[in-house]
């Protein structure tokens, strides 16, 4: 049983949240939604107690509630954060297997949201690192130092090219080297399950785009070899405490 009394919102409310959540369980009530996600997350960005401890109850109405399934999976994005709300989140843990379950099946069934659902169960996969910057590949850029000379590289991965590059202000990305994807079979871990998904779902070039994320590149400098991915989350992902 939750203790709202100490369940503040974004308004450091704690009586209110209880109320929406009554409110769109029994009819839907889309007045009640709106002030549901501005008093649950800040600016999608900051989640408070309340919403972690609305979790259990959104994820049982995100079978048939898109509003309940998107706003579930944007308190799990903001998971990352100093939320200092850690064993809330523990607390959650069956509603967010539940979730993940309810998030792959939606991916199957190949939905028009199927890069925002991805990227929500990579969310409730605990990556969020990869939730919140992966894109469908048509323009993505990621910024890193490269691991030998510590010259910040470009990599493109969209429509306009495949590569690594220094970017000039001026005259671009200069000294591009193609990236080197990965084949399916040296994948592992997270890599290998996201182009599986991909592949599983019928989605080829988002399965493209993320064997060049996980393959290697070439530092433009030093020409040094790297892998991508690994470079990306070394300096990206969240520490535990």
């Amino acid at each position: 049983m939750v203790n709202w009394t100490l369940m503040y919102d974004c308004y450091g409310d704690t009586d209110r949240v209880p109320v929406l959540l009554e409110l769109v369980e029994r009819d839907g009530n889309a007045e009640a939604w709106t002030e549901l996600e501005y008093r649950l997350v800040l600016e999608q960005d900051l989640a408070f107690p309340a919403g972690f401890a609305a979790l259990p109850r959104l994820v049982r109405l995100a079978s048939g509630s898109a509003r309940a399934r998107g706003l579930a999976g944007t308190i799990l994005r903001c998971a990352a954060g100093h939320h200092g709300c850690d064993d809330l989140l523990a607390d959650c843990a069956e509603s967010i297997a539940a979730f993940r379950e309810l998030l792959d099946r939606r991916l199957q069934a190949r939905p028009v949201d199927y890069l925002a659902t991805f990227r929500d169960l990579l969310a409730a996969r605990e990556q969020y690192h990869w939730a919140a910057v992966l894109g469908d590949f048509t323009d993505d850029f990621y910024h890193l130092a490269c691991p030998h000379c510590a010259v910040e590289v470009t990599i493109a991965i969209g429509d306009h090219g495949r590569y690594s590059a220094i970017r000039d202000w001026h005259l671009g990305d200069v000294d591009r080297r193609g990236l080197r994807p990965a084949a399916p079979e040296e994948l592992s871990g997270t890599g290998r399950w996201m182009h599986r998904t991909a592949v599983r779902d019928g989605h080829e070039s988002l399965a493209d785009g993320i064997a060049h994320l996980f393959g290697q590149a070439e530092c433009p400098r030093c020409a040094s070899v790297f892998g991508v991915a690994d470079e990306y989350t070394s300096a990206n992902c969240p520490v535990s405490p």
